[in-house]
């Protein structure tokens, strides 16, 4: 046992002082120390998401960060007063996390979608009959270069381990081209949301009239229960390209502006509003900015990606760097999960809404 057991050091003495009770001890370096111990991760068979997310909370590196999320998602959920955007960037619908978005809008838990051409254009092709496939990124024995040449000679679009057959991409100009553009074209330059309104009654209606087994999605659960879609860079899309060519022989054009008025008047008319950001890109900062141009800010945000903050890229940049712009309030919750969206999303969504539904 050591002679100083009992004492502390005295800097200025250079000596140690007695003390008694070190229960009461606190040192005056440590301010910035808030005793709040870790405990161990439990898991046990038949375990809830919502107990496993719980379980996330005695943990620290990146499982207290989840559990943060989830907590905040909950809040954000449960705050019958808040609008809530949500903003999908990434591969999130052919990858499949389509569903669990489109039950998110019509279940009543997003008030916005922001979102990019390339996911309305999945999610039309799922709705009419086309279907995304299990795939590699490379096959055994074969170079990756070799394997995508492959893939190219038989007509198959590779998306990291997704497979989508490009006749599908043929089944979804019909689409537009029969069902979208010509009930467009009669009212000539539209919004974007006016665009991807009609895309999602359209979708509605042919899986519903061609009895298609896979669910109606998200553009049609926004129709369906009239939640506005803004889609920024609809261009960068072949749901972008396909209107370009349209509107070549046609009276139909998009106005790239229209939407910002009623997606501002939102952001301005919200009593308290929150934010679930799913990767970055133009989704998340189209999202965000849209603050910019009102007295409030955002009281909840919780953004899941896996860019690097030291890029100095709006898609890696922290929530609290948003707060220095007043896209967050100073005293906004806000989390930041670094992880793979297809792994986080689906997890978090189910914690959040396991809370606030069991006490209902």
């Amino acid at each position: 046992m050591s002679d100083h057991e009992d004492h502390e050091y005295d800097a200025d003495e250079g000596e140690y002082e007695d003390y008694d009770d070190h229960d009461d001890y606190q040192s005056p370096h440590r301010e910035a120390f808030d005793h709040d111990p870790l405990g161990q991760t439990e898991v046990w068979a038949g375990m809830s998401v919502g107990e496993l997310g719980d379980e996330y909370g005695k943990a620290g590196i990146g499982a207290a960060k989840v559990h943060q999320a989830i907590d905040i998602y909950a809040e954000m959920l449960a705050d019958e007063d808040c609008t809530v955007f949500f903003s999908l960037a990434g591969a999130m619908v052919p990858t499949g996390m389509r569903t669990l978005v489109a039950d998110l809008i019509r279940d009543g838990y997003i008030d916005a979608l922001v979102t990019t051409g390339a996911n309305l254009t999945h999610d039309a092709i799922e709705a009419i009959g086309g279907k995304h496939h299990h795939g590699a990124e490379h096959q055994d024995g074969m170079s990756a270069r070799d394997h995508d040449e492959q893939l190219r000679d038989e007509e198959v679009d590779r998306i990291y381990n997704v497979y989508l057959p490009q006749e599908h991409f043929a089944l979804f100009e019909g689409h537009l081209r029969d069902e979208v553009f010509p009930v467009l074209e009669e009212e000539g330059t539209v919004s974007i949301e006016r665009f991807v309104r009609e895309l999602g009654r359209a979708n509605s209606e042919v899986n519903a009239a061609e009895d298609v087994d896979e669910d109606p999605g998200v553009a049609a659960a926004a129709y369906e229960n009239d939640v506005p879609i803004y889609c920024p860079a609809v261009q960068d899309s072949v749901l972008g390209l396909q209107a370009w060519m349209y509107s070549q022989t046609s009276e139909f054009s998009l106005d790239a502006l229209a939407d910002m008025t009623p997606l501002t008047d939102l952001a301005f008319e919200a009593e308290n509003a929150g934010c679930m950001l799913v990767g970055g890109g133009v989704p998340k900062n189209f999202t965000l900015q849209t603050m910019l141009v009102t007295p409030g800010a955002y009281d909840y945000a919780v953004q899941i990606t896996m860019d690097p903050e030291a890029t100095g890229g709006l898609s890696g940049a922290t929530l609290d760097e948003a707060r220095s712009w007043g896209k967050l309030k100073k005293e906004a919750r806000n989390a930041t999960v670094v992880g793979d969206a297809t792994i986080m999303l689906p997890l978090i969504v189910a914690a959040a809404r396991e809370k606030i539904e069991s006490e209902h």
